[in-house]
């Protein structure tokens, strides 16, 4: 049976009714749609900086929406982020060429002892989609691949994550370490992962818990916003 995304030539709308489409296929996870899309737009003249911002954020946007009110769930995101992933592969080398900035830079990891990834993958496409650089260290990561990793790439931000109870101390290990370093104040600390919650966040001496990618996109740019004014009172 023939559905109405298949009867809609994207070439044919206009740009409003374009990106309207755009956000409803990355809704809808619809990877090839959103690379024509992008590619569309693109040939119509948008700035790949437009295009990430009106086209793909927006419609992760929406898509983060739905999924913390409950309306959407974790295999739905996940088709949505590949669609996305899909229009980010062709802006990528686009925004590079431009000279655009990204908005700060992080590196994230599931603790040492967990090997679950799909929440830290979803973090990573919001927070890439939001134009966050993100190194991603992968799982079951010691402390001193943190330590290795922030020193290397000097993010903004480092993220942990853990679904296990049994590794969720871990992160205050790795707390620990950053302080008997004298490194702690050097980076945002955001952690995240379904057993934990804001009280453990503030015991293992993070800046703030994620209750999923959603949240993580907001709490990555206010603690970006909060650091980028620190640094300029400071100057």
């Amino acid at each position: 049976m023939s559905t109405q995304t298949d009867e809609i030539i994207l070439s044919e709308l206009d740009d409003d009714a374009l990106t309207d489409q755009m956000h409803a296929d990355m809704y809808d996870g619809l990877a090839d749609e959103i690379a024509e899309g992008t590619r569309i737009l693109l040939g119509r003249g948008w700035s790949p900086t437009e295009v990430l911002e009106k086209a793909l954020v927006e419609g992760m946007r929406i898509v983060g929406m739905d999924f913390r009110d409950g309306i959407l769930f974790v295999p739905e995101v996940l088709l949505s982020a590949n669609a996305m992933k899909a229009g980010m592969n062709i802006l990528k080398p686009l925004l590079a060429n431009t000279g655009a900035k990204p908005i700060g830079k992080a590196v994230i990891g599931t603790v040492k002892g967990d090997i679950h990834d799909i929440g830290k993958n979803l973090v990573i496409m919001m927070w890439e989609g939001a134009g966050l650089e993100v190194i991603d260290l992968g799982i079951n990561i010691d402390v001193d691949v943190y330590i290795g990793a922030l020193q290397e790439h000097q993010p903004d931000i480092l993220g942990m994550s853990a679904l296990l109870t049994t590794t969720m101390p871990y992160m205050k290990i790795v707390v620990d370490t950053l302080k008997e370093r004298g490194l702690r104040e050097d980076y945002i600390v955001l952690v995240g992962g379904a057993p934990l919650n804001e009280e453990f966040a503030a015991a293992v001496g993070a800046d703030a818990y994620c209750r999923d990618a959603a949240a993580a996109v907001e709490t990555a740019k206010h603690h970006l916003a909060r650091k980028y004014r620190r640094n300029s009172i400071d100057a």
